[in-house]
């Protein structure tokens, strides 16, 4: 009997490995064909095809077969329940305006700024040009003077040269560019994740070493789809969460 053939994943070592098999099986399951075969390969040719241990596979399974998507026969097999249906789609809602007013409301210090070569890691967001315009900034509360989170912005060229340094102790980077220099952002793309705090951000926040911390990293776009700043922060783990909202219409 041919079976079910799941996509393949690139898994990460710093997560639950059951959990990232269960979450690409759980996909793959809800995004098949109604022609596919409900049955599932064995647990041991699920395993190999993860690159995990049986144990790791069949806790992920165990997963899926608790959210009611597959249902498990002894000496039988493993079969995908026909019935199982794709969840209501979700979104992360935000808007320019969100991400102005996240950044608003802090004092901002420049530390320093200049032009430079495209860092490596930023390489594949400015293909076009060798040199990019960097600002470092440190933010503190208003009312306590304690610092809260420290930002690199990596700008084209072009726009720094339109860029008034005073303009950055009093605004936003985001809120400079769409309302002084007046470029047409279309989105902003976010990523945060946890880190550990390296002697930089120690001294400049005020914390351990090693401390948590919140790793921000913000792609802007114009509306052609061209990258116009890259931001980089870091935030006080003990100041700072991060919260979606997700719609599930």
């Amino acid at each position: 009997m041919t079976s079910f053939a799941p996509d393949s994943i690139v898994l990460n070592r710093k997560l639950p490995l059951w959990y990232q098999v269960s979450q690409s099986l759980r996909a793959s399951i809800l995004g098949r064909s109604p022609q596919d075969p409900l049955r599932l390969p064995t647990e041991e040719q699920l395993a190999g095809h993860y690159g995990v241990s049986v144990l790791t596979m069949r806790q992920a399974l165990k997963e899926l077969e608790d959210e009611g998507l597959i249902t498990r026969h002894r000496r039988r097999g493993t079969f995908i329940e026909p019935h199982a249906r794709r969840g209501s789609p979700v979104r992360l809602l935000g808007s320019v305006d969100a991400i102005v007013a996240q950044q608003s409301g802090m004092r901002a210090e420049l530390l320093d700024h200049g032009v430079g070569p495209v860092p490596p890691e930023l390489a594949e967001y400015f293909p076009d040009v060798t040199e990019v315009a960097t600002y470092h900034r440190l933010r503190s509360d208003e009312k306590t003077g304690e610092p809260t989170n420290h930002a690199r912005n990596y700008l084209r060229p072009e726009l720094a040269a339109r860029i008034d340094a005073d303009d950055l102790a009093r605004r936003p980077m985001t809120k400079v560019l769409r309302d002084v220099v007046g470029v047409d952002i279309s989105r902003i793309t976010d990523t945060v994740e946890a880190r550990l705090a390296d002697p930089e951000t120690a001294r400049l926040l005020q914390v351990p070493l090693l401390s948590p911390i919140l790793h921000y990293t913000g792609i802007t776009y114009d509306a052609a789809g061209r990258v116009l700043d890259v931001a980089v922060i870091h935030y006080r783990g003990d100041r700072f969460s991060f919260t979606v909202t997700l719609d599930a219409t």
